[in-house]
């Protein structure tokens, strides 16, 4: 997990219907500015319901809260298996 959301490599998303994971590109990570903003038109468009970062921008929050979509954040590393396992335990 990369700890800032806008310059994350790859998005990985889980569907929680099929169990199964997708990885996109993020190409907003290498913007001079603006990341975190293009970063969410790359993953709005897949029905994202939550979002986990290390951080989210201040440009970004009210984006997200606009687009209902949920922030979670996560200060200590984790793998994209051990935070599916957290969110799947939540629901």
């Amino acid at each position: 997990m990369d700890p800032r959301f806008g310059r994350c490599a790859f998005f990985a998303l889980y569907d929680t219907e099929t169990k199964k994971v997708e990885f996109i590109l993020n190409t907003a990570k290498t913007a001079e500015e603006g990341a975190g903003p293009a970063a969410v038109q790359i993953v709005a468009p897949h029905q994202v319901v939550k979002i986990v970062s290390g951080d989210f921008g201040v440009k970004i929050k009210s984006l997200l809260t606009d687009l209902k979509i949920q922030m979670i954040v996560m200060k200590q590393e984790k793998t994209i298996k051990e935070i599916i396992d957290l969110l799947n335990q939540q629901v």
